[in-house]
């Protein structure tokens, strides 16, 4: 039993790879529901959701915590999906929501430009120029906002347990059986202190998710039943938005303590908060 999170570029064979692996190991293969999954839920628009983990956040978006709340609502519903176990993850950003203390096979699938740039042009009917520049713009804007939202180069291989390159006659049945062998660790199975701590993480994403559309300067932290938040909030909001905090905190199953620490800020004419 184990959990796999495959990242990749476009057209990189990524999703070949997940699909063959999922295949082998009887697992759950998902990507594109995490995404249904959360609109459903929350009620959010997909390409509003889709662009809050793809594209770059702008400098007010960053000042302001403008995506913060369709992150929230995205690792939630990804969090509870690996609840199940069993599951082989592909697309966007899943790698970056799971904490060192769980485990997970994190894998890098890469391909060669020049395969890439083949497949582009193939499904989109494009020019190689064109396949390349929409390419290396993809590659580019994932990786500024992997940069821009938490600092981590998602080129970097140290964020993964295994990277495979898919050139030089290597195919996807190969890939699949490295990344199977690997699962079969000790180290990536989930035994009970794993998945205690696979079970709060996903519980401090769901009181993240259910907070943060009152407050997206939020951080949760706590586990078995005991939450404790510290927002950052003006001083002639604090006693509202503190009030609300808890009577939805506490509404949350499994919620049975409620900590709130508040560092007061200060705002400006035009409703920013500063620092």
């Amino acid at each position: 039993m184990a959990i796999i999170t495959i990242s990749r570029g476009s057209y990189s064979k990524g999703r070949d790879v997940a699909l063959k692996v999922a295949e082998i190991l009887g697992y759950r293969c998902i990507a594109r529901e995490v995404v249904l999954d959360a609109c459903r839920e929350f009620n959010i628009p997909e390409i509003q959701l889709r662009r809050a983990i793809h594209d770059a956040p702008s400098i007010l978006e960053r000042f302001t915590h403008g995506r913060e709340k369709y992150i929230a609502y995205f690792k939630a519903v990804f969090l509870n999906h690996l609840l199940m176990d069993n599951v082989v993850y592909h697309g966007l950003a899943g790698h970056f929501f799971v904490e060192p203390a769980v485990r997970v096979l994190k894998v890098r699938i890469m391909s060669d430009m020049e395969d890439r740039v083949r497949c582009e042009m193939e499904r989109e009917a494009v020019s190689r120029e064109e396949a390349l520049r929409v390419l290396t713009d993809d590659d580019a804007e994932r990786r500024k906002w992997s940069l821009g939202l938490y600092g981590i180069d998602t080129a970097d291989p140290g964020l993964y347990d295994l990277v495979i390159h898919i050139k030089n006659g290597t195919t996807v049945e190969d890939a699949a059986s490295m990344i199977c062998e690997a699962a079969s660790f000790p180290v990536f199975k989930r035994d009970a202190r794993a998945q205690k701590a696979m079970e709060a993480m996903a519980f401090r994403a769901r009181v993240k998710a259910e907070l943060v559309g009152v407050e997206p300067d939020l951080e949760v932290s706590g586990s078995n039943g005991f939450v404790r938040l510290n927002v950052k909030v003006a001083l002639e909001e604090e006693e509202d938005i503190v009030a609300e905090l808890r009577r939805i905190a506490e509404s949350i199953p499994g919620a049975s303590r409620i900590d709130i620490k508040v560092t007061r800020r200060v705002k400006w004419s035009d409703g920013r908060l500063f620092p």
